[in-house]
């Protein structure tokens, strides 16, 4: 959700865009949450081509549906499951598995809100539990209990343009969605930056690189891509968010794509 300035009171606070904004499509977080007892949803569609590393998976299609509510005044809880559709050579038998990944639990909570005049970022944090629901024979899930803390730091430049960073550690499992992401078992670490502008009132646009290391090697344990994204106000609270996806590491898709929606209640 990209924040725009806005006069509340002696001390001025940078807040949310009226619209629906999220994250999405950057790997990259935000540091804003749902607000109190409200309701915010997203759903992603993602198409990857998959590197010659990764044979005989070819392609991966996955649907992303996400719930958050703001459960206290700067904190919210949710949840997300991805559907999986994996398209792997036809000589090699396993089919194309189709079905529910593994869900995703999280809370996350906004400790430093941005303030015009401040040079302090906002601060947020934000822990993810994901247990194996999905198949890791189909290999739509990765049959492990997945335990993941985030930090992220967001601090608007100037009028339209907003710097978010991202570190985080898997202390536990891994952080494979179907055949995409870091395979290596134990304690890895990600990283993202974005730089987003705001170009008009309803559209805006993005750089991110984010990437992740394991130090496990038994497996692959390197991603790094780059994407270029952006939203667009459709409606009161409402964006539509799309993106492309380059990689260069094994855990990272060859070439994607992504459309999805966000939406604010």
């Amino acid at each position: 959700m990209l924040p725009q300035l806005g006069v509340q009171n002696s001390q001025i606070v940078v807040g949310k865009a009226p619209k629906g904004h999220a994250q999405q499509p950057f790997a990259t977080d935000d540091a804003d949450v749902a607000e109190y007892r409200r309701w915010h949803f997203e759903t992603n569609a993602e198409y990857d081509f998959l590197p010659h590393s990764l044979y005989p998976n070819l392609r991966q299609f996955t649907e992303t549906i996400k719930f958050s509510y703001g459960v206290i005044r700067h904190c919210e809880v949710g949840m997300d499951f991805p559907l999986i559709n994996i398209f792997n050579s036809s000589s090699s038998g396993l089919g194309n598995p189709f079905g529910l990944g593994d869900t995703d639990f999280s809370i996350k909570y906004n400790f430093l809100q941005e303030r015009v005049g401040s040079k302090w970022p906002a601060i947020t944090a934000s822990l993810n539990i994901e247990p194996p629901t999905g198949s890791a024979k189909a290999q739509l899930g990765s049959g492990l209990i997945d335990y993941y803390l985030n930090g992220i730091l967001q601090k608007t430049l100037s009028k339209g343009n907003v710097l978010r960073f991202n570190g985080g550690a898997t202390f536990a499992g891994n952080t494979v969605t179907g055949a995409v992401g870091i395979r290596a078992r134990g304690t890895s670490f990600t990283g993202g930056t974005s730089l987003t502008h705001q170009f008009t009132s309803k559209l805006d646009l993005g750089l991110e690189v984010y990437g992740g290391y394991s130090l496990n090697e038994a497996a692959i344990s390197h991603a790094l891509q780059e994407q270029l994204g952006g939203n667009y106000e459709l409606g009161r609270k409402l964006t539509l968010n799309f993106g492309a996806i380059v990689g260069q590491k094994a855990g990272s898709p060859h070439y994607g794509f992504q459309l999805g929606f966000s939406k604010d209640f």
